[in-house]
This record gives C-alpha cells, sequence and structure tokens, in this order.
C-alpha cells in the first residue's frame, strides 16, 4: 500500500529561463521602489495588488484570470507574483519578480500561498476599485491584518507619470496604430462588411507588433470599425453591416503591446456627406484642435475641459457631447486598467506635467432624424512635455483626407 502523495497548497513553478520583458529589471525595481515609498508613507506592511494593470506595471506579467485570483504580493524585501496552476511556468518566465503557483487541491490555496509571502497581522495594503467584497472577507480569515488601506490611488498616481522607457513604448504603439487605421482605409469600399474592414485593421497592427517586438507576447489588439448608426456610440462592436455610398464611418483601432494601450480614432464619410453631417464633422475638428492646444503643463483637466465644452455652446453642439474629452495611457485596455485621475472631465482638477500621456477625442452624437446624424470622433494621443505637448499620432483627420470613395 502506497502512501497518499502530499499536494501542497502552493509551490514554485520556475519553469524554463527568463524570457525579455517589456522593461529592464531597473525599470521594474524603481517602479516598486515608488510602491514601497508610498507603503511607507501609509504605514502599509504588505500590499497585496490584485488588478490586472498593477501586476503588469509592478512585475510584467498579465495574467489570464479566466474567473481566477491572482495577486502580486509586496513587502519590503519581497515581491511575489501568486498565479493559478493552470499557467505552469508562464509566470516565472515573464515576470521580474519571484512567483508562487497554488493549487486547487483544496479551496483558497491562493490566500494560503498570499498569506505565506505577506504574513499575518499586518496593516494590508490592497486595490479598492478591485477586490470584491468576497475576497476582501478572504483576506481577512486568511492574513488576520491588522488594519487594511486602500492603495489603489497610490498606485494610480504613480502609473500617470511615465518613464522614458514607458513614452518609447507609448510612441511604438501610436505608430502602429496608423499602420492599422491606413489597412482600415485602403478595405473600405461599398458592400464591404464592418468585421472584413476590422479584420483588415487588426491584421496589419498584429504583424507591425510582431515585426518590432519580437520577444513579446501577442494578445488583445482590436479594432472597432462602425458605420451608419452603428458610430453612436464610441465602444460599439463591430457588425456585418455592409458599407453604403454617403455612410458616416469611425475608424478605431487599438493595437496592444504588452498591456500597453494606444488608440486612432477617426470620422470618414463613404462619399461626400451632407452639407449638415460636414458642418457638424468639421465644429469636431475644431474642437478637437483647440482641445489639443489647451494640453500643456500647469492645465487642468477641469479647465482644459471648460474651454472645449464653451466651444461647444457657442456652436449650440454641447447638447450632443458624449463623454470627456480625453484619458490617460499605460498599463490599460477595454477590459483592465485605468488612470481615473487623469481624464479630461469637469469633476477631475489634476494639472497636467511633464511625463504624462493623454489622448484629446471629442465626439458628438446626433440621434437618427437629427440632419447629420452619426457619431463624430477624432483621437490622439498627446505627450505632456517642459515646453507644451507632442502629438505622437500622424493619421490626418478632417473632410480634406477622410472623404473616401
Amino acid at each position: 500500500m502506497t502512501d497518499t502523495p502530499i499536494r501542497p497548497a502552493f509551490h514554485p513553478m520556475h519553469n524554463g529561463a527568463r524570457t525579455a520583458l517589456p522593461f529592464s529589471a531597473e525599470e521594474y525595481e524603481t517602479r516598486l521602489d515608488g510602491l514601497r515609498y508610498a507603503m511607507e508613507e501609509a504605514g502599509v506592511t504588505a500590499t497585496v495588488l490584485t488588478s490586472m494593470q498593477n501586476i503588469a506595471y509592478y512585475s510584467g506579467f498579465l495574467y489570464c484570470s479566466f474567473g481566477r485570483p491572482y495577486a502580486l504580493v509586496v513587502t519590503e524585501d519581497k515581491a511575489v507574483t501568486i498565479s493559478a496552476g493552470i499557467d505552469a511556468g508562464q509566470p516565472w518566465r515573464r515576470s521580474a519578480t519571484d512567483s508562487l503557483t497554488y493549487t486547487d487541491w483544496s479551496r483558497n490555496n491562493f490566500w494560503r500561498a498570499v498569506a505565506h509571502v505577506a504574513g499575518k497581522g499586518k496593516v494590508l495594503g490592497y486595490e479598492g476599485d478591485h477586490l470584491t467584497l468576497t475576497q476582501r472577507d478572504l483576506a481577512e480569515e486568511f492574513l488576520d491584518p491588522l488594519a487594511m488601506l486602500d492603495m489603489a490611488p497610490a498606485t494610480m498616481r504613480q502609473r500617470m507619470f511615465k518613464s522614458p522607457a514607458e513614452i518609447a513604448l507609448i510612441r511604438e504603439g501610436a505608430r502602429i496604430a496608423d499602420i492599422g487605421g491606413y489597412a482600415i482605409r485602403a478595405a473600405i469600399r461599398e458592400g464591404t462588411r464592418e468585421i472584413d474592414v476590422a479584420m483588415a485593421g487588426r491584421n496589419a497592427m498584429e504583424l507591425a507588433i510582431a515585426e518590432a517586438f519580437p520577444d513579446a507576447e501577442y494578445r488583445d489588439t482590436w479594432v472597432w470599425f462602425q458605420s451608419g448608426l452603428n458610430t453612436d456610440g464610441a465602444h460599439n462592436p463591430v457588425t456585418a453591416r455592409k458599407l453604403a455610398v454617403g455612410d458616416i464611418l469611425s475608424l478605431n483601432t487599438f493595437p496592444m503591446i504588452s498591456g500597453y494601450y494606444t488608440a486612432l480614432e477617426r470620422t470618414l464619410f463613404l462619399g461626400e456627406p451632407d452639407p449638415a453631417a460636414r458642418k457638424i464633422w468639421e465644429a469636431n475638428v475644431a474642437a478637437h484642435d483647440l482641445g489639443m492646444s489647451l494640453l500643456k503643463p500647469g492645465a487642468s483637466c477641469a479647465g482644459v475641459t471648460a474651454g472645449v465644452n464653451a466651444f461647444l455652446a457657442e456652436q449650440d453642439l454641447l447638447q450632443y457631447r458624449t463623454f470627456g474629452y480625453g484619458h490617460s495611457f499605460g498599463v490599460l485596455s477595454h477590459y483592465y486598467g485605468r488612470e481615473a485621475g487623469l481624464e479630461l472631465r469637469e469633476d477631475i482638477d489634476t494639472v497636467l506635467q511633464p511625463g504624462m500621456v493623454i489622448s484629446m477625442e471629442p465626439m458628438l452624437t446626433l440621434p437618427e432624424g437629427t440632419p447629420g446624424a452619426g457619431g463624430y470622433r477624432e483621437h490622439d494621443i498627446l505627450i505632456i512635455t517642459e515646453e507644451g505637448a507632442e502629438n505622437i499620432t500622424g493619421y490626418p483627420y478632417g473632410p480634406e483626407h477622410n472623404i473616401l470613395g
């Protein structure tokens, strides 16, 4: 009779050699130093990060949850990713930190692994905008913290300021977004489905990413290409609608490079727009130009928003504004990440500073039955510098360039 094999709750899975990460080991250590400084100021002993954006930002590892919990546990002298067994050695190979793998032999082995690194009875940092109520209860049960403090605002503030290496990667993303835009433009013709146009742009970007970043992982690059009524929302999914002459079109490319998001968004028309549509399009382009001119160090997000609002109000178009005028860039996607403290909205007073990266993207939506009905949106990415702002988007905008057919 053989003994029952020991089934560990967690164990190291250091399978294979480390691979190239998006940034240097020194870059990740600098980021962790920044987090530890914030922890020291708050009196936090250990921080358990659970979001995709923060784990990727501080370790380099971008997880795929599929309903399982993941973490990066950071203490004064340790940083360890906690990953599910299904990932095997990939978290180790794709991380600048140490790693532990938890098993599913028993429920809540994830929290046993976290407790092994973080310790019990400590002042615990967590992400208040990500940790669910259920997981918070489990954290209290397994770690018995003296107190729990929300470290999400501090991590967001740190991520808002981009390093030179991050800015270099974002520049490449903007360049590749333009490649996708030109591929989409070439695919647009009467009778073509939205999905076919979208695939042309996505394929072009994925090939460009693989060429520029041969050591990266490739996932999540996408396109939203909308036409006609489908342009009314910025995040409307692609359909099989066929393009017709006279359609308003919305071109949106999103290359994803190691968790970093960039974007290109443009209004186009298939055939000459009618006078009402052209007037609205030109007004939105003017708002876009004005907004970009306002992005400079020392300007506040609310102040920039007020300036663009005033212009659209003069044009009697403010009631058609759809959302805020821009947002930060970095570790971000359509299903994770957001630096909500750096968005161009009335309720955000953040002052722009060198090293921040932000978009300008005014959008007007006029409902069906209104002259010029449709969604109009332009989007450029700007790096805030000591002198002003540098626009790193190259694809042209406006009626002079984007009336096709």
